[in-house]
């Protein structure tokens, strides 16, 4: 929870990792891998944030809960992970280990899962394992994944339906896909967000957020997100721009606005790449610039509530204090006072 001037905000970080890019657990892609992330790290954090390669590559248990819970604001993380096998033989992040932090801390995590059409019936038995083992109520797909031979796969592939078919049946109902910035040695193509569209209009009973809001495609996601409505945007890595260039931050933040509105942005640090502390903090402080108001409007402190984590509650379940929901609107009271006419 984070708390200024007065009013408290339920923090929801949607999207956390706890990785092992050490270099006994990488090779030469994995090396290159986690090398680009460290760059993003280093470039866009406060001089404060940046922390050493050595500790970047594996930080401790305890320093994820200190920079998440101790100090970070969060009431709930959710763990996305990706599993890399080619560049990282034991999996840079795998549902296996999330999960083992998660039962650590009680409480503290949600643990999502994931899958890969690649594996075809192993995978979807596998999927079921992890429902079962874990209870996910989430995946986190990594289109542009190779797997031997393969640079990556589709979202509107048709190996992909029987999996998003499984997902309604079991009740996996947030589909989380990266769909950002190009990381080396990953093809461009595989991060494109034009397969959103194909999928959330198949499976309209599925939620997909979109991770990292398509960046640098975010007019692309837009126009997908604006007539699809089970598609939403996730701020991760469009996050920290608030701080390194924060006009190119308002117009992301006043684009999503205009097109998807304030019920389908979702909050998140992208740990470790950047911390949620100074996120959150910059974010209750932030205001689209006054010479930029005219086209993208201003941002309000409800708005910036639903944000930093009421949305991704309502996705997940998660019971929010009283003291921290929005009050109903006049209009919602009086539509939910109307008595029900017989059918």
């Amino acid at each position: 929870m984070y708390e200024k001037d007065g009013r408290q905000y339920f923090v929801v970080d949607g999207h956390t990792h706890f990785w092992d890019a050490r270099p006994e657990n990488r090779n030469r892609y994995g090396e290159g891998f986690i090398a680009c992330f460290y760059d993003y790290h280093r470039n866009l954090s406060p001089e404060e944030y940046v922390w050493d390669k050595e500790k970047y590559d594996r930080y401790s248990e305890e320093d994820m809960i200190h920079d998440l819970f101790e100090i970070g604001y969060v009431d709930k993380a959710i763990m996305q992970p990706t599993y890399l096998k080619d560049f990282f033989p034991g999996g840079f992040n795998t549902t296996e280990q999330d999960a083992e932090m998660a039962a650590n801390h009680p409480g503290k995590f949600i643990v999502n899962g994931s899958f890969d059409p690649r594996d075809a019936e192993r995978g979807l038995d596998e999927l079921r394992r992890l429902k079962e083992t874990y209870g996910i109520r989430g995946v986190k797909l990594y289109t542009a994944e190779w797997k031997g031979d393969s640079r990556g796969w589709k979202l509107s592939d048709k190996e992909v339906e029987p999996y998003f078919e499984l997902c309604q049946e079991l009740g996996i109902t947030n589909i989380h896909v990266h769909k950002g910035p190009t990381i080396w040695p990953l093809n461009r193509d595989a991060f494109d967000v034009a397969d959103v569209d194909h999928a959330a209009t198949a499976f309209p009973d599925l939620t997909f957020i979109v991770e990292h809001i398509g960046l640098p495609r975010l007019e692309d996601f837009c126009w997908i997100a604006t007539q699809e409505p089970n598609v939403y945007g996730g701020l991760a890595v469009a996050m920290p721009f608030i701080h390194s260039r924060p006009r190119y931050f308002a117009q992301m933040i006043g684009e999503l606005l205009y097109w998807i509105g304030e019920d389908r942005i979702l909050f998140a640090s992208d740990y470790a790449l950047w911390q949620p502390k100074w996120l959150v903090e910059m974010f209750v402080d932030f205001q689209i610039p006054e010479d930029m108001q005219g086209e993208l409007g201003t941002i309000s402190e409800d708005q910036k509530a639903k944000v930093l984590g009421l949305n991704a509650a309502a996705l997940y379940g998660i019971d929010v204090p009283e003291n921290m929901r929005l009050a109903a609107s006049t209009e919602e009271v009086a539509v939910a006072s109307q008595p029900v006419s017989p059918a």
